[in-house]
């Protein structure tokens, strides 16, 4: 099923909230194009290391267009569905719109490259897990801090905020937000999802991936939602978010969850540890917080 999209279509997707795309990935779809043997699939694996091509993808494979009866959140799926000619366009049209400054290149190098690592190692634990909403906890991982980006292009201070929020050590890294600058990342990131059409589950997800204990103690809370959240929570401690968007040494949210997220997810600390050497053998993680 791929229906080629019109230009207004693709101007249309890429209205309102957006997050730029990584600078070299744009030159690696632009390398990809160019190759004679143009492969979907290697599209498709660029496209998904990306937070803000991601996003308009979906949001148009989920949108009135396609009409489809299951919302899509693999990258993979959803590139097929469009086809190859409408994923270059919007690409094209992507890159135009999102052409960022050297400053901004830099001060968004850390959360993109975190992003994608998280991604990738929600997939080793959901698998080690047995859980089997895969295409879920990548897209979980990859989307679930886009509100920073977002906020660090209008929030002249965002990045002392957001390593303040990480260095408390006795309330959530949200609340710390909400009283510097009366918003945060999980509230802009969950109308972000929104706007990019994901399904409803993820985007409480993302609002809610810093109440963890709340979400974990609710007896009504939907189990996929509460296992997502904690495939990311073991996720960011593993890829040491804590110091790469906190810049502090040590994981202050991780400390106060570890019990219950362990013990919900079925993992005693033997297999914890077991799991962080599977995550470090295949290059990703932060060592640093390996005890």
């Amino acid at each position: 099923m791929s229906s080629e999209l019109s230009q207004e279509q693709i101007q249309n997707a890429l209205q309102g909230i957006s997050i730029p795309p990584q600078p070299q990935i744009l030159v690696d779809l632009q390398m990809e194009q160019l190759d004679p043997n143009c492969n979907i699939n290697n599209i498709a694996k660029l496209i998904s290391q990306d937070v803000g091509l991601s996003g308009a993808i979906l949001k148009i494979v989920n949108s009135p267009f396609y009409n489809l009866s299951n919302t899509i959140t693999s990258i993979l799926q959803a590139v097929n569905l469009l086809g190859v000619n409408s994923v270059i366009n919007l690409v094209n049209a992507h890159s135009i719109k999102g052409a960022l400054s050297d400053d901004d290149i830099i001060s968004l190098g850390r959360f993109w490259d975190n992003a994608m690592e998280i991604a990738q190692t929600s997939t080793v634990i959901a698998k080690q897990i047995g859980f089997s909403h895969i295409d879920e906890a990548y897209t979980l991982g990859l989307f679930h801090n886009a509100g920073v980006p977002l906020l660090m292009s209008r929030v002249d201070n965002y990045s002392e905020v957001i390593q303040q929020s990480y260095a408390c050590g006795y309330r959530r890294i949200t609340e710390t937000e909400n009283e510097l600058i009366k918003t945060n990342h999980a509230v802009v990131g969950y109308y972000i999802g929104k706007s990019w059409n994901l399904p409803r589950y993820l985007c409480e997800a993302i609002h809610e991936h810093h109440n963890v204990l709340k979400i974990l103690q609710d007896d009504e809370a939907d189990n996929i939602k509460k296992t997502l959240i904690s495939i990311l929570k073991i996720a960011e401690h593993c890829c040491g978010s804590a110091r790469v968007l906190g810049q502090q040494n040590l994981d202050h949210e991780w400390n106060r969850i570890e019990e219950a997220v362990l013990l919900y997810c079925g993992l005693s600390e033997y297999e914890f540890g077991s799991l962080q050497q599977q995550i470090q053998e295949l290059g990703l993680g932060n060592t640093e917080y390996y005890s």
